[in-house]
């Protein structure tokens, strides 16, 4: 099995940044990729990022290219969302997926996932 562990999330003023971290342990060498997705009250999950988890290959939200980026750390068991000039419309439950499948942005995709951080973004 895989666990994984959100941080990082919190309230901010419009135009701040703000850096979210994910934590695998676990069967990590059964993962290939990992993720972000985030829901807003009232609507559906949204994909945000995800990366392979051994390489450099990335995917990216069209919306959020520029803003966000995504990476690990060096032991290759952490994902981290870098986001950038945050906007009120980014306020919303981030969550960390991961899985041993291909690179996606389809929810259905993910396996795995962590129990969600609150960011907030005041304007």
């Amino acid at each position: 099995q895989v666990q994984l562990v959100e941080s990082g999330g919190g309230l901010v003023t419009a135009g701040d940044s703000l850096r979210l971290s994910c934590a695998a342990s676990g069967y990590v060498n059964s993962l290939h990729i990992m993720g972000w997705f985030r829901q807003a009250p009232g609507k559906e999950r949204e994909f945000v990022a995800a990366m392979e988890r051994l390489s450099t290959n990335t995917l990216y939200a069209d919306s959020l290219k520029g803003r966000f980026t995504i990476s690990t750390n060096s032991a290759k068991n952490t994902v981290i969302l870098q986001m950038n000039s945050l906007k009120s419309e980014d306020t919303a439950i981030y969550y960390c997926a991961a899985d041993g499948g291909l690179l996606s942005g389809n929810p259905l995709a993910y396996d795995f996932w962590g129990q969600g951080t609150q960011v907030t973004v005041s304007s």
